[in-house]
């Protein structure tokens, strides 16, 4: 179970009283802010704690939100709620430097699971150059057209859109996918682009 400080951020009051609460039940201290702009103005320390923000919000979304952080020297990783058609922004969030992202509706339990990595951030980027390398051996392994899907899914593209653009059929897509997704070991889209963004290539 994590432990630590959290603070969260949606511009949807509702959403923000049920993380509130559920934050709270595993333990975890929370503080709520209805906006980007407001977290950057009340918070006090920017390098403790754990930012859980969502990516589409009004003014400073959760892409500028970590431009913001970084121009502050801030050491809070940050893990992204998006909505399914929110993914390419997730995934420019990750870029930008956000440790995973979440698609909502997701369970209590996949929600503590990323603020649990927030938390063990440091510990795992241990070993960044074995773990580049090991990327990159992964990524060799894989065809030009699972490399080619490889860069739709990075782009947040769904399966239809990829396999139009390669004039695939969708069920094609998807055993391309499913070989990215093991031959890489990864175990959800979140997890896919971030072991990928360890590589630099993309």
């Amino acid at each position: 179970m994590p432990s630590g400080l959290v603070h969260l951020i949606d511009d949807d009051e509702h959403v923000r009283r049920a993380l509130s609460f559920l934050l709270g039940t595993a333990g975890l201290a929370v503080k709520v802010y209805e906006s980007a702009s407001a977290f950057l103005e009340k918070c006090e320390d920017f390098q403790s704690g754990c930012v859980v923000s969502d990516v589409r919000m009004p003014g400073i979304d959760g892409v500028e939100l970590l431009r913001q952080l970084q121009k502050k020297h801030a050491r809070m990783p940050v893990v992204i709620m998006t909505g399914h058609a929110d993914v390419a922004l997730a995934v420019a969030a990750m870029k930008a430097g956000a440790v995973d992202f979440i698609e909502k509706p997701f369970a209590d339990d996949v929600l503590l699971a990323a603020i649990q990595l927030a938390f063990d951030r440091e510990q795992k980027m241990g070993r960044p150059g074995a773990e580049a390398a090991d990327v990159h051996r992964r990524l060799e392994s894989l065809t030009a057209r699972e490399s080619e899907v490889l860069t739709g899914l990075l782009a947040g593209h769904p399966n239809k859109t990829i396999a139009y653009d390669l004039g695939l059929s969708p069920r094609t897509v998807e055993v391309h996918r499913a070989n990215v997704m093991t031959k890489m070991g990864a175990s959800s889209l979140s997890e896919l682009v971030r072991t990928v963004l360890v590589s630099g290539k993309f």
